[in-house]
């Protein structure tokens, strides 16, 4: 196999595997600081036993997160150690503020609610689990600056073929920062407001601690209810910045081949050789007035895109074009042995991952109206049906695939480029890295990954099993 084809699906199953872990780690730091400012407000010793609950849990999600994000920055120097040298001027601010600001503040505090019961006030263990949550939120922020620079570049300079940083606050708030944040946290707290309803709905059905699943199902929906509202305006945002700064994505997500408004299809199988959608078309220029707020509003379709993209390959790889005085592209990767790269993004799986994506927020309402109903039934003091309560076990599936969905829709959607009409996806690749490398350390990471979500699901499922431990009241004291 191709050599840029194995380095791309060794780093997206990295990065789709860590992933599982962030939303799950960041959206349930929320529900920890909840459950913590709760406790400090009743001091019942049932709501200790489910903020230490959620602690225990939170931390073996945290772990994970962390031992599988550290493979994604050494193949950074391994496999893609020409894209490290374009980028590196640029990354080392966010990354770096990433790591001291935002990941040692997460777990610092992380370790005083592990550590510091009965040694720090409860004011200091609620601020604390804040802190934690503000912490992974903040890493989500220093992550998708440097994500979103590669989406829509800004406050930097081509240097000697490089990007080299001449505006910080330009290079981190550049056109899609704010709009791919928003919509990034508010999907990942739909995950772990659901993730808690659905462990609920498990305590609920087996009767195993009835307090400790009627709280889950009672905070997991307000929660779940805020950000899944919240998502209408996120999505609106972020898709007016991919149609303003990368239309020829927009052409791919509605699998559009000629300029004019953009059509809005429910789902849909496009036929490339024809240049057709075979499918449920919701309106013509759905896509613009979703956009735009104009239905006739035009767009760059895909043979247009695929001009724009050849013309601007041929601009980087000839080295003609200046900027700042300075040659635009040098000997970054690209050479005459280089096959030529495609002219625009593969249309089949962007076009489907978009329209899962959506489909999978139609579970989410329908999901989240489930959970509503449990809840109506617990608050009334009634007892919510097996079957009803068996299903929101399913819950978190639904939000967790359409976050992967989405990442789908944004990387494969900015093909060929690695760095937005900059830096060529295959001229990104290390020089030396070949096939065979690639291949056994592929193999590797599956055995190991494998063996550490199975190491992960025993010990979750057993701590959910085991619900909040008992604890003892000593005096008129929460022990």
């Amino acid at each position: 196999m191709d050599v840029e084809i194995l380095a791309r699906l060794q780093f997206a199953f990295t990065a789709a595997y860590h992933f599982l872990f962030v939303p799950t780690n960041v959206g349930l730091g929320l529900i920890v600081a909840l459950m913590q400012t709760r406790y400090y407000k009743t001091r019942k010793p049932e709501d200790l036993a489910v903020a230490k609950w959620w602690v225990k849990f939170f931390t073996i999600t945290f772990a994970m997160g962390v031992a599988t994000g550290i493979t994604m920055e050494f193949s950074f120097g391994t496999n893609w150690a020409n894209y490290a040298r374009f980028v590196g001027d640029i990354f080392g601010a966010p990354l770096a503020a990433e790591a001291l600001l935002a990941f040692f503040m997460e777990s610092t505090f992380l370790g005083v609610l592990l550590l510091g019961r009965g040694k720090v006030s409860e004011k200091f263990m609620t601020a604390a689990a804040w802190l934690v949550w503000a912490g992974s939120t903040f890493s989500c922020l220093w992550i998708l600056i440097a994500n979103s620079w590669m989406q829509t570049p800004g406050g930097y300079a081509i240097e000697g073929g490089k990007a080299v940083l001449t505006d910080f606050f330009g290079a981190a708030f550049n056109p899609s920062t704010l709009a791919r944040f928003t919509h990034t946290v508010d999907a990942i707290i739909i995950m772990g407001s659901f993730l808690a309803i659905a462990i609920g709905a498990y305590n609920l059905r087996n009767k195993k601690n009835e307090y400790f699943g009627k709280r889950q199902i009672q905070v997991g929906t307000i929660v779940a209810l805020v950000a899944v509202i919240l998502m209408l305006p996120f999505s609106h945002m972020q898709a007016t910045v991919v149609a303003d700064e990368q239309p020829e994505k927009l052409a791919a997500m509605e699998g559009q081949y000629e300029d004019g408004p953009a059509d809005l299809y429910l789902f849909g199988w496009v036929d490339e050789a024809n240049q057709t959608v075979n499918g449920i078309k919701l309106m013509d220029g759905g896509t613009s007035l979703l956009a735009w707020g104009d239905p006739t509003k035009e767009t760059i379709g895909l043979n247009t895109a695929s001009k724009n993209i050849e013309q601007r390959i041929a601009e980087v790889r000839s080295g003609e074009y200046l900027r700042n005085g300075e040659q635009f592209y040098q000997t970054v990767g690209s050479n005459e042995e280089s096959y030529a790269p495609a002219t625009t993004a593969p249309v089949q799986i962007t076009f489907q991952s978009y329209h899962l994506m959506v489909a999978l927020y139609g579970c989410i309402v329908l999901w989240l109206i489930f959970a509503f109903i449990v809840r109506g039934k617990i608050n009334k003091g009634q007892e919510a049906s097996s079957g009803l309560l068996k299903a929101l076990y399913f819950a978190p599936l639904f939000p967790i695939l359409a976050i992967e969905a989405g990442w789908f829709v944004a990387e494969f959607g900015r093909q060929p480029w690695i760095v937005w009409n900059e830096l060529l996806m295959v001229d990104a690749i290390s020089p030396a890295v070949d096939a065979p490398q690639l291949i056994i350390t592929m193999v590797l990471f599956l055995a190991v990954y494998a063996l550490l979500l199975f190491i992960l699901f025993k010990n979750a499922f057993r701590i959910i099993k085991e619900g909040p431990e008992q604890v003892e009241v000593i005096e008129g004291e929460v022990a």
